[in-house]
């Protein structure tokens, strides 16, 4: 774990250091990627067979193409009630979020009579990659189907790795909650490479989202143009501001809720308390061993943490503007004032109450969100993203008339003679 001081000479190109850090995985994945996506393009269905066989250790030919329908209402039927209202929960207040977010059309006359305006209309199919084994999520599922559901996209088709032919219980329940109907037994960047170019079984999507390996990030970097894409997402990672007035275990806790997702997560405190900074390095070392997820844990926190000391709260603002976490907790008195403040950030959790973690699960707001860094020019997940604008104007003679005669200025100046003529063709001729 790295402990800095801000008023230390060398806190700048330190500090410098810890933002330029690049925490993504060591393997150049990109030339694998780029011959298993090539052989989906080329052999289709064989291929994803020949991927399965390989990297899932199953025959799709003896488990099954597709998970079905059945599998999905008996996993939710049999699921332990209350982790199943949790689950309902969850749906409802995402759902309940992402619907605020449906753009307007628009359409305004001018004082000219030129008419313009956007209609927005959703993607028709999309595409939704679950992880499988460990980093199975039904939250992420949830997080990643529900917008595109609130988007109005007719065709939602899901893909998961069956390891071994395994299938989480858990995630298919959540998917017959959310009411996807079509899934198939595929991962990895072989799925993505059938979701973008279609296969004699898999049709073709217009937008793929959803968290995966390096593997499935890289193929879905590959892939964007020909597909739509949500983000390509690096590791977890989340900054926490605190005063010294603040329990060293709550915000211990909180460090180590994106620890414990992977050995590249990276956890952040700034404080303006020397002494709590002291506290809550302790009680993070403390509360590792008590974690079931301990191993993880500790070599992000001690490979990837960072616990900054400052003069005064007003003095982490640069410093987590230039860090654009995916995550950003202001456990402090006045944490509106500092958030007002705050450019660059995915999502901001306001107050010593509002832990990152509930926000993973059951606030509303989507926790796909951009990493590092990626928050200088990105958002998290929304509906937009299966949504597209498709704007119109209308003229009729007064119109092009009064604008009609500067397009023609600027064509001509432009060297583009025929757009020229396609605008003063139309125009009356002076008397």
């Amino acid at each position: 774990m790295i402990r800095l001081d801000s008023t230390a000479p060398r806190f700048a190109a330190d500090f410098t250091a810890l933002v330029n850090a690049r925490r993504e995985a060591d393997s150049d994945v990109s030339r694998d990627v780029a011959m298993i996506v090539g052989s989906v393009r080329e052999q289709g269905d064989a291929a994803l067979h020949a991927f399965t066989s390989k990297f899932d250790r199953h025959d799709l030919n003896a488990t099954g193409w597709r998970i079905e329908r059945s599998a999905t209402r008996a996993a939710l039927d049999s699921l332990d009630p209350e982790l199943r209202a949790a689950l309902e929960l969850a749906r409802d207040r995402i759902t309940t979020y992402h619907e605020k977010q449906r753009p307007a059309d628009s359409d305004t006359t001018d004082a000219h009579g030129v008419r313009t305006g956007a209609r927005w209309n959703a993607v028709d199919a999309a595409g939704l990659y679950v992880p499988g084994g460990r980093a199975a999520y039904p939250s992420s599922l949830l997080m990643n189907v529900i917008p595109a559901q609130v988007a109005g996209v007719e065709r939602i088709v899901m893909v998961t790795p069956t390891p071994d032919g395994e299938v989480n219980p858990l995630v298919l329940a959540a998917a017959e909650l959310a009411g996807i109907g079509e899934i198939w037994r595929v991962g990895g960047a072989q799925a993505i490479a059938a979701l973008a170019y279609g296969t004699d079984r898999i049709a073709p999507v217009d937008v793929i989202c959803g968290p995966g390996n390096a593997w499935v990030a890289e193929a879905k970097r590959q892939l964007y143009g020909v597909v739509g894409i949500d983000m390509v997402a690096g590791p977890s990672e989340i900054v926490v501001v605190a005063d010294g007035r603040n329990d060293p275990e709550w915000i211990a806790a909180d460090l180590l809720s994106q620890s414990e997702h992977d050995p590249t997560s990276q956890s952040i405190l700034l404080t303006d308390d020397a002494a709590f900074a002291d506290a809550v390095a302790d009680a993070v070392d403390r509360q590792i061993g008590e974690l079931s997820t301990a191993e993880v844990a500790r070599r992000a926190w001690d490979a990837n943490g960072a616990i900054i000391v400052v003069p005064s709260l007003d003095d982490t603002i640069p410093l987590v503007n230039r860090l654009a976490p995916e995550h950003l907790e202001l456990a402090v008195d006045d944490p509106q004032g500092l958030f007002a403040q705050v450019r660059h950030a995915g999502s901001v959790f306001l107050g010593r109450h509002t832990p990152e973690a509930v926000g993973d699960y059951v606030a509303g707001p989507n926790h796909v969100l951009p990493t590092g860094r990626r928050a200088r020019f990105a958002s998290g997940l929304s509906v937009l993203d299966f949504m597209k604008r498709t704007s119109f104007l209308a003229l009729d003679p007064a119109g092009l008339a009064a604008i009609g005669p500067a397009a023609v200025a600027l064509a001509t100046a432009e060297g583009l003679p025929a757009h020229a003529k396609s605008v003063s063709i139309r125009l009356p001729t002076s008397p």
